[in-house]
């Protein structure tokens, strides 16, 4: 265990990884905006850095405050830093995919995630099925005996909210020799720690909750395995796809306040929900903290709260989608999510585009909101403003 290992979740998001700079006292990492380091001798490292793409003090600082987040007390978990959370997720799939192999992953996956196994991974030789990962006997049923090696998934997912169970998840995946990824950034490690479900990877944007100020693209993997996280290491170095030390900062300053940035997130979206749900424009709302969610119990189970993403079908159709979203003033129109500002968006022609037309095309009518922590009467305000 590290010196804070034990600590709560709070502090470690605080300090884990960022002692005093023993040289000045510095409380903060300083950035270390350099691409190579003085060697005492040929082979003669200091601290173990020799150039800025193999490592770089201020990355390290972020990568174990991650796998602190994430996996606390598990000394062999490894936090990654990489250039965006899709970096991340190549690179991993470089290490735990292959040529002939098999993932299988949600019918609602992230457009991005989508598109990197169907116009990436697919003509490299790695299949993929999409199924509802909600239904464990189509899971079952998708495996291919010695050939899948993913079960690759995100709770909740998005756009769409679906919460699936990630301790049965793991489950299936080892009882056939293939490993679970979870996709963790709408939830973030303050709301849920898949790890200590049984996953054996946790991917993130940490453009996203993470950095929590839409100032910085990144993405991050967190590995319980020692073994595994050596060789992912290995291909983060040799493919190259890592954040600058700016970036690695940024994510990290992001960090020190992710509990009470999202303690606001959630009764933000609390709020919000209750007034969606009375509006008569509003045919549904999809959020795990409603107790008819299909996933409400498993939420309940596996996440301390149930997040700032609220996603929502309204009367009208997507003409009317669309031009809600343009009615927003305090909500800003733009992809991304996770920051201190709220934003809105049209997931059919924004962020999912990539997935229009195929099994995984999500519905015309519906709304995306990544609530922010503004006063939640200005949120309301706008939103009902929107809706009229």
């Amino acid at each position: 265990m590290t010196t804070w290992d034990a600590a709560g979740f709070d502090t470690r998001a605080i300090h884990a990884g960022q002692e005093p700079d023993p040289l000045t006292g510095a409380v903060v990492p300083a950035v270390y905006q350099v691409s190579t380091f003085a060697q005492d001798g040929v082979g003669g490292l200091r601290g173990g850095y020799e150039y800025s793409r193999s490592g770089n003090p201020t990355r390290t600082a972020l990568q174990e405050c991650l796998a602190s987040l994430e996996a606390p007390g598990i000394d062999q978990a490894r936090g990654l830093a990489f250039a965006s959370g899709l970096a991340a997720e190549d690179t991993l799939l470089r290490v735990i995919g292959a040529p002939g192999g098999h993932a299988i992953i949600g019918n609602d996956t992230y457009g991005g995630t989508y598109r990197l196994f169907s116009q990436v991974a697919l003509p490299w030789g790695l299949e993929h099925t999409a199924v509802d990962l909600t239904d464990l006997d189509a899971v079952r049923a998708a495996i291919i005996a010695g050939r899948t090696s993913i079960i690759w998934a995100e709770t909740p997912t998005n756009p769409l909210l679906t919460v699936v169970d990630i301790a049965a998840l793991a489950e299936i995946a080892h009882a056939n020799g293939a490993l679970l990824v979870i996709d963790n950034t709408f939830a973030s490690p303050y709301l849920q720690r898949p790890i200590e479900h049984g996953a054996d990877v946790v991917v993130h944007s940490t453009t996203k909750y993470l950095g929590g100020h839409s100032d910085v693209v990144g993405g991050a993997l967190v590995v319980a395995d020692g073994e595994l996280a050596e060789r992912v290491a290995y291909h983060q170095n040799a493919m190259g796809a890592i954040p600058g030390p700016w970036d690695s900062w940024l994510v990290l300053r992001g960090i020190k306040t992710l509990g009470v940035r999202m303690d606001r997130h959630c009764s933000n979206a609390r709020a919000i929900v209750s007034m969606l749900s009375d509006h008569p424009r509003v045919t549904q709302v999809l959020y795990p903290g409603i107790p008819t969610h299909a996933g409400h119990a498993v939420a309940q189970r596996q996440m301390s709260d149930f997040g700032g993403m609220i996603s929502f079908r309204v009367t009208g159709g997507a003409d009317e989608a669309v031009a809600i979203c343009g009615r927003t003033t305090v909500f800003t129109l733009a992809e991304s999510l996770g920051g201190v500002e709220s934003l809105i968006e049209h997931p059919g022609r924004m962020t999912h585009a990539s997935v229009a037309g195929s099994a995984l095309e999500v519905p015309d009518d519906l709304i995306r909101l990544s609530v922010g922590i503004e006063s939640v009467d200005d949120l309301m305000t706008d939103l009902t403003k929107a809706l009229q």
